[in-house]
């Protein structure tokens, strides 16, 4: 039996173009939001009015340097902002487009149940994958629920932004306080998908990452 290494075309260069912009564009947000949100850390979760978890304690704020930098958290912010808008704005148009969203948003009533047999997986409690195309039912949940968060962090800005100016919008989230509420748990949302999107990526291993830069994937096949 020989095996013979081949080459399969994976990412096409617009997905690749948009992945590798979006990604420091979002952590430049995400890191010029928390800039921001140093001049007034309301958000904690209580119980029975003892706080168990306290967002961003002074501790981090020192370690990090990300304290007293108000202004300059507003100016990156609202740069960009608006990078971050076009890009996905376009990327959006390029999926629906080229048919690539087929791809990327659950079509299957079984989905759900198919990414949990998919956590399952990848905690080494089942055995196999369920089948899959080109990306798993818990990748098309995950890309497509970004996209969702992406326009929810445009709208819940858009409505901190110019609360006057849009006041029709803030109402949507019943005002200031609620639009900057799911405006931050979005900001909570990106990065506990970094996390666990970074994880899946260490754990796919060299082939995969280099896929997403070079568009190829490396694989083997079989001759007798």
């Amino acid at each position: 039996m020989v095996y013979m290494t081949t080459l399969k075309l994976k990412h096409l260069v617009a997905t690749r173009w948009f992945h590798w912009i979006n990604f420091p564009i979002l952590f430049l947000m995400i890191w010029s939001g928390i800039l921001i949100y140093w001049a007034n850390d309301v958000y904690k979760i209580a119980v029975g009015g003892a706080t168990v978890v306290q967002f961003f304690p002074d501790w981090v704020y020192n370690v990090l340097h990300i304290n007293n930098r108000l202004a300059e958290g507003m100016a990156l912010h609202f740069v960009f902002m608006w990078l971050f808008t076009i890009n996905g704005v376009l990327y959006v148009a390029y999926t629906l487009i080229s048919g690539e969203w087929r791809y990327l948003v659950p079509t299957k009533l079984s989905a759900f149940r198919d990414a949990w047999s998919v956590a399952l997986y990848d905690m080494h409690l089942r055995k196999e994958l369920p089948p899959q195309e080109k990306y798993n039912a818990a990748q098309q949940i995950t890309y497509t629920a970004i996209v969702a968060m992406g326009i929810g962090s445009v709208v819940t800005g858009l409505a901190i932004y110019k609360p006057m100016q849009l006041g029709w919008l803030t109402a949507l989230f019943f005002g200031y306080e609620g639009a900057r509420l799911v405006h931050f748990a979005l900001t909570m949302g990106y990065l506990a998908f970094f996390v666990v999107h970074i994880a899946q990526v260490a754990r796919a291993g060299w082939n995969n990452f280099r896929s997403m830069v070079i568009g190829w994937e490396v694989g083997e096949v079989k001759h007798d």
